[in-house]
């Protein structure tokens, strides 16, 4: 496709960006009406929405608009599993300039479209605006199917703290890219496209999972949500958490200590969860702690102590890494 966003205008976009769409059995209106109608059978939706911004989220020198398509797509689609829920469908606003080339937008739907399918859901609409920074907001929809959803607020003492995916992945291919090189590729990818372990949320749920969360913002930052809402104290155990031979690697070259990435590194979108201790975890699931006691100062400890290096990521505290 050539030329830009402006020459193509608004309806021509709108056309192109739809063309390119697939479809689940959930979906009874998809694009085209002024609203989209998504199935409900557990008369409850399950919703999220979350924004990436350029210059702070993505670089367009680092991440292609494909990539960034699967990225904003999986950044929603977790926070689904990880209330237990099975995602169904996905809608888009996005900003752009009128100068951008045509194919950006198109590349990125392609790559929201893609994740989607990953996830079993659809895009179903949205809304484009000309602005001059390009915006990329995603609000999910998932279905319970029947099952209670999973918040924060359910771990109690005595509980495992366990983890499905990647953790520190994502970190460690920003500090990659950060410094100028592309390899090794497999955490450069992690950073540009996360996957999540969408299917573990639900099956977490089915399991008796008491709380439950996606590793957004780093695995401290992010257990110290639930134990916040929980009331309680959550231990890790370093022992018990895998840190890659590579990423070792990595941080020698960049002089970081790689656990730092695993405890505090975030969009890699892990599922972690509390669980009752007598409940039998599949493989795929690695108890990495325990929720110790009931705390009127709720905290994540780290093999029994305050964790007092940097957290997790805080939109409002300093500068995105990506800047």
């Amino acid at each position: 496709m050539k030329g830009t966003v402006g020459e193509l205008g608004e309806f021509g976009l709108i056309r192109e960006l739809t063309s390119r769409l697939t479809t689940t059995p959930a979906v009874r209106l998809g694009p085209g009406d002024d609203a989209a109608v998504v199935a409900a059978p557990d008369r409850r939706v399950v919703a999220s929405t979350d924004v990436l911004l350029e210059g702070r989220h993505f670089r367009r020198d680092w991440s292609t608009a494909y990539d960034v398509g699967r990225k904003a797509a999986a950044q929603n689609l977790a926070d689904i599993a990880a209330m237990g829920a099975v995602p169904t469908a996905v809608l888009l606003a996005l900003v752009v300039p009128a100068e951008l080339p045509a194919t950006w937008p198109t590349e990125l739907m392609d790559g929201i479209r893609d994740e989607c399918q990953v996830a079993g859901a659809a895009v179903v609409g949205g809304d484009v605006v000309r602005g001059e920074t390009i915006t990329v907001a995603i609000t999910a929809l998932g279905d319970l199917r029947n099952h209670e959803p999973v918040t924060r607020s359910g771990a109690r003492a005595g509980d495992v703290v366990a983890v499905t995916g990647w953790l520190g992945w994502s970190a460690a291919g920003l500090a990659v890219l950060s410094r100028g090189f592309r390899s090794p590729r497999a955490f450069v990818e992690a950073h540009r496209r996360p996957e999540p372990p969408y299917h573990a949320g639900p099956a977490a749920a089915a399991l008796g999972a008491t709380a439950m969360t996606d590793v957004s913002d780093g695995l401290i930052a992010d257990l110290g949500h639930i134990a916040e809402a929980s009331k309680v104290r959550i231990d890790l155990r370093t022992a018990a958490i895998d840190v890659p031979t590579q990423m070792y690697d990595i941080g020698q070259a960049v002089g970081v200590d790689p656990l730092q990435w695993v405890l505090t590194g975030g969009e890699d979108h892990a599922i972690v969860a509390t669980f009752p201790s007598d409940v039998k975890l599949p493989a795929r699931w690695k108890i990495i702690g325990e929720v110790v006691n009931p705390s009127a100062l709720p905290q994540v400890t780290v093999d029994g102590a305050p964790w007092d290096k940097a957290g997790g990521w805080d939109h409002f505290g300093d500068l995105d890494p990506e800047e």
